[in-house]
């Protein structure tokens, strides 16, 4: 059950409104998230070292099956121990942040299972979409970060 958000709510809150989400309206979120922002998610990961840290991981997903790909970003998600979550947990939080631009990437070229046409987001994490789209740039970004950073197991 979703948290409700007051229209004067700040990043913080928005945050914690996010990772009070089911699993899979966490995930959608971040893809809608990523086709709002697109391209200016990389520039704001200065620290991240990139696709040389990341693209090892990325390389396991595009070799699974469209069920294990889910699979594996529910366990993310829900921070479950595997050795690819693991891995995930081990970047820092930049590289997080890039991971997931990554990801999103590869799901919209279809290398990676993509979100359907006509997926909508829930209630609760639409809710969390139309705040978070009425913050600046910067607390976008910090919400991003906040999302990603706990994700993964350690």
């Amino acid at each position: 059950m979703s948290t409700p958000i007051s229209p004067n709510a700040t990043a913080e809150d928005a945050a914690k409104a996010f990772s009070q989400l089911e699993t899979d309206a966490q995930l959608g979120l971040l893809w809608k998230l990523y086709e709002a922002m697109g391209n200016s998610i990389t520039p704001a990961a200065p620290g991240a070292t990139g696709e040389q840290v990341t693209n090892k991981l990325l390389q396991q997903i595009k070799e699974m099956d469209e069920g294990a790909q889910l699979n594996f970003m529910r366990d993310l998600v829900n921070r479950t121990s595997t050795s690819q979550t693991k891995e995930y947990g081990a970047f820092t939080t930049d590289n997080k942040l890039v991971f997931w631009y990554e990801l999103a990437e590869l799901m919209k070229t279809g290398e990676v299972v993509p979100v359907p046409n006509d997926y909508e987001l829930p209630e609760g994490a639409q809710q969390v979409f139309l705040k978070l789209s009425g913050l600046d740039f910067n607390q976008q970004i910090t919400v991003l970060r906040e999302a990603v950073v706990d994700m993964g197991a350690a």
